[in-house]
């Protein structure tokens, strides 16, 4: 069998789309050595790099949602007559006629409404969105089996496209064993102009990861405890958080927030662990890849509660009300006010219960999909 991947979104970088990709191609190469592998990869990890020899990286290297990936990646899959083609995310260009899987994280976009998600102009911006919708009806529709991070994922897509169950197959995610705290959290407090307590989060600053109201709930906050405390967030820099910046400053919260940009992952894991909690807050996701790795790391979790982290987390972290910011300060003073050893303890059983979750089982229910998607 001769499977091709497109990686061009490989790369921690290109945050949990690009951990997802690190992850199961890392396993993929680990337990499959009978099958052959195609890479499609852009240029820089094309030359970083290194696969086995039953694995062959081709360079393409231009970019996702574009309109010469609708013309020239069909052409390019079809060079290489794979088995089947997997693509990590919906965008399958609308003419590609061969045999597919696809994962699908989320249909967080088919929720968007109005402009607040994007930087386009009003025309841009719908014609943006009708593109969306084919596309993804294309994906999901055409595809031979779809990959899903959750149950609440699976539901979503089979309510929304009444699809059936069975072509649908949960794929739970794993968590990093690169993200521990390694380094001396002196040096990592230097580097980063931090101090404690501080709250964290780690991720991108779309609205739908619900800051906004972290920022108030810190305000509200600072004036309910005698001593300073921070939220430090660590994400790539772009419009989204430069928009954060300008909430921050209307809510007078600039010396209570630290924007970090990007941190790599021996750094997070100091972070995370010397923090008081991780703060999740999002109104929608697919998994929650940050949480578990915040768990990982030795720190707790106050998540929004929504249904994907009911059935992912389950008991192991403290939910908050999402829409409300004074529910949010509720949760940190909790957390600040935990004894040593109850903390410990909490952390010590949220540790244990993550290791249900396996990147390497993953990969192996993939390799599934692909064998019955072939099968067909």
């Amino acid at each position: 069998m001769k499977i091709l991947i497109d990686a061009r979104l490989y790369g921690l970088e290109n945050a949990g789309l690009g951990r997802y990709l690190v992850n199961l191609i890392d396993e993929l190469a680990n337990i499959d050595k009978k099958n052959r592998y195609v890479l499609l990869l852009r240029k820089k990890y094309f030359k970083e790099l290194s696969v086995p020899e039953n694995w062959e990286k081709v360079l393409v290297d231009f970019r996702h949602y574009s309109f010469i990936e609708q013309i020239r990646l069909p052409r390019i899959i079809s060079k290489h007559k794979p088995s089947i083609t997997h693509f990590p995310h919906f965008n399958v260009p609308v003419f590609f006629k061969g045999k597919y899987i696809v994962t699908i994280h989320d249909i967080l976009m088919h929720k968007q409404k109005g402009r607040n998600a994007t930087t386009l102009s009003a025309p841009l911006y719908y014609l943006k969105k009708i593109g969306y919708h084919r596309v993804f009806r294309k994906a999901v529709c055409g595809s031979e089996k779809i990959i899903v991070p959750s149950n609440f994922v699976k539901k979503e897509l089979i309510d929304y496209y009444g699809l059936e169950k069975s072509k649908i197959t949960v794929t739970y995610e794993g968590v990093d064993t690169n993200i521990v705290s390694k380094g001396k959290k002196e040096n990592i407090f230097k580097k980063y102009n931090i101090s404690s307590p501080y709250f964290i989060y780690a991720g991108n600053a779309y609205p739908h990861k619900n800051l906004k109201r972290v920022v108030e709930a810190m305000v509200l906050l600072n004036e309910e405890v005698d001593k300073k405390v921070l939220f430090v967030m660590t994400s790539a820099r772009n419009v989204f958080t430069k928009k954060l910046r300008e909430t921050i400053k209307k809510a007078k919260a600039d010396k209570y927030i630290k924007l970090l940009g990007f941190v790599p992952d021996h750094d997070l894991g100091v972070l995370f662990k010397h923090s008081t909690a991780f703060i999740f807050p999002s109104l929608s996701e697919g998994f929650g890849l940050p949480g578990m790795e915040a768990i990982r790391a030795g720190t707790l979790v106050l998540a929004s509660d929504i249904p994907v982290f009911k059935e992912v987390y389950k008991d192991s972290v403290s939910y908050f009300n999402p829409f409300d910011f004074s529910s949010m300060t509720k949760a940190m003073k909790n957390t600040m006010a935990m004894s040593i050893k109850e903390r410990e303890k909490r952390i010590a059983i949220n540790q244990n219960y993550i290791k249900r979750y396996s990147w390497a089982t993953m990969a192996k229910q993939t390799l599934k999909v692909y064998e019955n998607s072939v099968s067909v």
